[in-house]
C-alpha cells in the first residue's frame, strides 16, 4: 500500500518527480541530522530554492495555490526521507495555507508577507508555553504585548519553536490586556530582542531543534500586530494541521519499506529462503499494509473533505480524529516493522530505532489523543440532545 493511488493531478505527479530527485540527499542527511541533533538546514534550503515553500501561497500572490489534500501528500513524502526535515518544513507550509487559504489577515499584510514567502522567509507559530501547555487547550499566554507609544512592547518566552535555526519570522502569540484578548504578532527574528535558547534535548525529532524563542522588549509596528482573539485557535477548523499526520505516516511508510526489503532478503541458516516466507513474518506484513491502508485512506478522506467547502461545512470531529487515528497507527506500524528485523533494529546504525523515537513524537502535537476522544464524545451527547 502507498501514496500513489491518491496521486491525482499534473501538479501533484509534478511535485513528486521534484521532491524524488531530493530523496538520496535528504535521506543521507538523516542520520547525522539524528545523531548530532542538528537542524538539517542544507534540506530546507533545497526545498527552498526548488519553490517548495511558496506552494501554499495563492495563484494571486505568486503561489500555486495547493489544497490541503496536496500539502499532505508532499509532505508525507518528504517525512518518509527524514521525519525531522518533513516536520520541521510542514508548520511552514501548514501556517502559509491557512493564512492565506482562510484569509486571517488584512489583504495588506497578506500582500506584505506573501512577497516575504516569495523571497524565501519561512515562518512558525510561536505559542506554546511552559506554563501554558498546549496552546489548543485554551491556556492564556504568559507572554505579553503592551502598547507604547504607537508600537507594541513584546515579553515572554515560547517553547517548541521548530526550525529555530531558520525562521525568519514568527507569529507570536501574547496577552493582550487592554483588549483582554490574544494578539498574534509578526516578529522578524532579526528584531532587537529576539533570542534563541537552546533548550531541546530529546530523544524524539532530534533534528528539529524546537528551542525556546526569548523575547526581550520587543518592539513591533502596528502592523504587525496581524491576529486578534478572544476564543481558543484549537476550536476553529484547520485542515493545514494535517500537515502533522502526515509526517507520521511518511515515517511509518519509511519503516514499513525498510521492514519488508529485510524480510525479503534475510536468510538465516536455519531455514530454507528468507524470512518472508515464513507465516508470522508474512502476518505482521499483511498488518503492516493494512494498518498504513485505514490510516491512509482515512487521512485522505477528511482532507478531500476540508478541500470541499460545501462539504467542510459538515465537518465536526474528523480533522482530530484523523491525527489521532494516523498517529497512533504510525506508532503501531514501527512497532511491527521493528518485531520483523529483530533485534538489529536496536542498533544505533539502524534507521527503525530512529523511525521508533521520532514517531512517538506525534503523540505530544496538537490536538492530543485525550481531547480528541472527549471532544468526540461530546459531539455525540449534544446532537442526540437536540
Amino acid at each position: 500500500m502507498s501514496k500513489e493511488l491518491f496521486i491525482t493531478t499534473d501538479l501533484q505527479r509534478e511535485w513528486m518527480d521534484k521532491l524524488s530527485k531530493l530523496a538520496q540527499k535528504i535521506r543521507s542527511s538523516a542520520e547525522q541530522t539524528d545523531r548530532l541533533a542538528q537542524f538539517p538546514k542544507e534540506n530546507i534550503q533545497s526545498l527552498v530554492e526548488l519553490g517548495y515553500t511558496t506552494l501554499a501561497l495563492p495563484k494571486e500572490y505568486g503561489g500555486d495555490g495547493i489544497t490541503v489534500t496536496d500539502m499532505i501528500l508532499m509532505q508525507e513524502t518528504i517525512a518518509s526521507y527524514d521525519g525531522a526535515t518533513g516536520l520541521s518544513i510542514g508548520w511552514h507550509q501548514g501556517v502559509v495555507g491557512d493564512l492565506y487559504a482562510n484569509e486571517l489577515w488584512e489583504k495588506n499584510n497578506l500582500d506584505r508577507f506573501a512577497k516575504e514567502v516569495l523571497n524565501g522567509a519561512l515562518v512558525n507559530r510561536a505559542a506554546s508555553e511552559a506554563q501554558t501547555g498546549s496552546p489548543t487547550r485554551g491556556g492564556r499566554p504568559q507572554t505579553t504585548a503592551v502598547k507604547k507609544e504607537g508600537h507594541w512592547v513584546i515579553n515572554g518566552q515560547k517553547n517548541f519553536t521548530s526550525m529555530s535555526p531558520v525562521l525568519t519570522h514568527s507569529l507570536v502569540s501574547a496577552w493582550v490586556e487592554e483588549q483582554e484578548g490574544i494578539g498574534f504578532f509578526l516578529v522578524n527574528q532579526t528584531s532587537e530582542g529576539v533570542s534563541i535558547k537552546e533548550t531541546w534535548n530529546t530523544v524524539g525529532m532530534r533534528g528539529t531543534e524546537s528551542h525556546d524563542l526569548v523575547l526581550n522588549n520587543v518592539i513591533v509596528s502596528e502592523e504587525d500586530f496581524v491576529e486578534f482573539s478572544k476564543g481558543r485557535r484549537g476550536d476553529k477548523l484547520n485542515g493545514w494541521l494535517l500537515h502533522i499526520p502526515a509526517c507520521y505516516l511518511g515515517i511509518a511508510q519509511a519503516a514499513r519499506d525498510y521492514a519488508v526489503k529485510f524480510a525479503v532478503e534475510y536468510s538465516p541458516n536455519s531455514i530454507q529462503g528468507t524470512i518472508s516466507d515464513l507465516p508470522n513474518v508474512q502476518s505482521h506484513i499483511g498488518h503492516i499494509d493494512l494498518e498504513l491502508m485505514k490510516a491512509r485512506h482515512f487521512l485522505y478522506s477528511v482532507a478531500a473533505a476540508y478541500d470541499n467547502k460545501e462539504r467542510r461545512t459538515a465537518m465536526n470531529q474528523e480533522l482530530g480524529a484523523a491525527k489521532h487515528v494516523v498517529t497512533n497507527a504510525a506508532i503501531h506500524v514501527v512497532d511491527q516493522a521493528m518485531r520483523i528485523v529483530g533485534a538489529k533494529s536496536l542498533q544505533v546504525s539502524n534507521p527503525l530505532q530512529r523511525y521508533y523515537r521520532d514517531v512517538r513524537a506525534g503523540l505530544h502535537n496538537p490536538p492530543m489523543d485525550d481531547m480528541v476522544i472527549s471532544k468526540i464524545a461530546l459531539s455525540a451527547i449534544e446532537a442526540m440532545k437536540k
